[in-house]
Formats: C-alpha cells, structure tokens, sequence
C-alpha cells in the first residue's frame, strides 16, 4: 500500500488491518466459492473510506469449500503481526445468509469489558461488520455461506500482545476500527489502554491503579495490591483519568517515578517528552518556593535528570522529604481539578534511587 504520513519528519508508509485482511479474503473465498474462476486479487473497502486491492494467497477449492489468504502488511508500524497471513474458508450453508466463526490462530474473549462477549470468538464489530459487508456483494441471491477465520501461528504471536491481559486466549484478535494502520498510531495505544480499564469496570470494580511504566508496577505489587486492578497509562495520563471517570471509577491510586510524575504537578497530562519536558523547571521553581538560592536554581536548571536535582537540593539544605510532599499533593491536587473532583486520587511518588518519597492519600481505605 503506497500511502504516506510524515511524523516527526519521517515519511511512513501506511498499512492495513488483520480485520481488513480477514474482510478481502472472505470475500475472495466467498467469489471462488460461487464461480469458476479464482481471482489474484480483490477489492475491499475501508471505514476510513480508502478502497484497497490486495493480493490473494494460497487459494484452494473443493466440493461444497473454498479458501484462501490475505497477508497483513502494517505499513511501517512495528506490528508484530505484520506479514501474517489471514485465512478465510468459505462453505455453503442450508440457510441464507452469513455465518462467521473462528478457526486457529483466533482467540477466544474470556473476560466482560470488551466490545464482544465473553465465550465468543475475538472478532470484533467494526471488522465484523467489514467482512459481511464485502462477502454480502458476491454472494448469490438466496444463498448461505458459512466464514471460518483462521491465522496460523496466531497463538505464539499473540503471547506478545496486549491479549492475555485482557483475557484474550488461544489466539489473536481480529481487530480494527478504521481498517487502515497509521503508523506509529498514539490513538491504537490509547484504545488499548482504555481497553484495560473497562473490563475492570465491567467486574464492578470502583478504584483502581494508575502508573506509567514498569516501575511502579513493581512498587505497588510489593504493597500486596491485587494485579487485576493495576492498568498502564503510559504517557497518557489526562485521557486515562478521562476514561476513568466515564466507565464510573471513584477512586484511582497513581503511582509513579517522580521524573515523570514531577510534570503533573504542574498540570501537564501528556507526559511525552516530545509534547513537554519541563521537569527541570519545575523542580527549580519548587526548589525556589523552599528557599533554594539562585545559584541552586542554576544548576537545577542545568541539570539532566530529576535525581540529579533533587541531589543539588539536598546539597542545598532542602529537606526532600518535604519536598516531595509538597509535589505529591500537587499532583493530587491536579488531578482531581482535571476531573472536576469526581475521582479521589492518592499518589505514591517514587524515585529507583530513593525508593517511595511521598504518599498522599485521598481516601483512608487505600
């Protein structure tokens, strides 16, 4: 697919989805199935509105079947499932109409949250919706066809997904909502985050743990909180607290390195480095509202990380306990603005030098 996007003055090349994969090769294997003729490729339209022609693989037919491929291409998105294969085999029904089930390689929903139920295979609407709509043009008047998806070497690739995580198994997800990969998405990842979340909510589930990284996963599995609870934000922070408060939580417990938390407090919810990396300038004003001279400014100022600073102000006689108090509760602060007060959030601020720096708590039961 020769469609581009510049991102950080990099061109980057389009891709498109397993659920637009799985939609060209049904249709594929539906055409075979109803005529003599095995085309080498096939046209399918996109929600993104993007008409695409994609190559068929390996087709075959039988008496009563046909099947064949469509190999993902992710563009120059680092999609793991990228050149795989997804395979549709298409049978003749007694009944009219279209039937969609699920074969190897495709995962099996586990848990409530999801755009599709529990027990049922991971296809999800938009995609769904793709695949009847493609199949609907080339199958004959009153007949029926039944479409089995299948992605071999699905299940091992799916182990480095988001999917057993949320309750995902057996396999991949056919999944979708524009059928066109922009590379390097944010807005893929944030679905996903948000994704976590809900099935949290969908369990009843009214609190629950917000940190940006690794780190302070480990930290709070350490104070013994339930895994299941504890959801990534990434960078993404302002849209997770979003996200909580539409799906009905009341209370979130962020937890994080004060590097990148420290930008919180001065109510920046995009925590990239690329979109505001302010945490020395921060540090140097809090610095200053504690009595830091201007030379200890200076060289907060000049400094590369948030351990360096508090290093130069610890040298300057600053108490970091207090300091650190006094940047949690900001961020506590911060946070419930942006909400509109609606959530309760604690915050354990932590340092991988120094361990936990402060711990502010909005509500006595965390």
């Amino acid at each position: 697919m020769e469609k581009y996007v510049v991102k950080s003055d990099k061109k980057l090349r389009y891709g498109y989805t397993t659920g637009t994969c799985a939609a060209a090769a049904s249709k594929a294997a539906a055409y075979m199935l109803f005529h003599e003729d095995v085309p080498e490729t096939v046209e399918v339209d996109t929600p993104k509105g993007w008409l695409l022609t994609l190559n068929i693989e390996d087709p075959e037919k039988g008496k009563g079947w046909a099947k064949c491929g469509v190999r993902k291409d992710a563009g120059d998105d680092p999609d793991v499932t990228h050149g795989m294969v997804v395979y549709a085999r298409a049978e003749k029904t007694d009944n009219e109409g279209i039937v969609i089930a699920a074969g190897e390689g495709i995962g099996t929903v586990t848990r409530p949250g999801l755009s599709v139920k529990p027990g049922e295979p991971a296809i999800n609407p938009v995609p769904r919706a793709m695949i009847i709509k493609e199949v609907m043009k080339v199958l004959p008047e009153g007949e029926g066809v039944k479409i089995t998806l299948s992605i071999p070497g699905g299940e091992k690739v799916a182990k480095s997904t988001f999917n057993p995580r949320l309750g995902i198994v057996g396999g991949l997800s056919i999944i979708g909502t524009t059928g066109i990969v922009e590379p390097m998405s944010t807005e893929a990842l944030k679905d996903t985050l948000a994704l976590e979340l809900s099935m949290i909510a969908a369990r009843g589930q009214k609190e629950a743990v917000l940190t940006p990284g690794n780190y302070g996963k480990s930290h709070v599995l350490k104070s013994g909180v339930d895994e299941s609870i504890i959801v990534s934000c990434g960078n993404f922070l302002g849209f997770m607290l979003e996200k909580a408060v539409e799906y009905g939580f009341e209370k979130i417990w962020l937890i994080g390195d004060i590097g990148k938390l420290i930008k919180v407090a001065a109510g920046i919810f995009n925590t990239a480095g690329r979109v505001a990396d302010a945490r020395a300038e921060i540090m140097a004003a809090y610095g200053a509202h504690f009595g830091a001279k201007k030379e200890t400014v200076d060289k907060i100022l000049s400094s590369g990380t948030s351990e360096e600073a508090m290093e130069i102000l610890e040298k300057a006689g600053i108490d970091i306990g207090e300091f650190s108090k006094f940047v949690a509760e900001r961020i506590a602060d911060k946070c419930s603005w942006y909400t509109g007060g609606r959530l309760k959030v604690s915050v354990d601020l932590i340092s991988q030098k120094r361990g936990l720096l402060a711990r502010v708590r909005r509500d006595e039961n965390w």
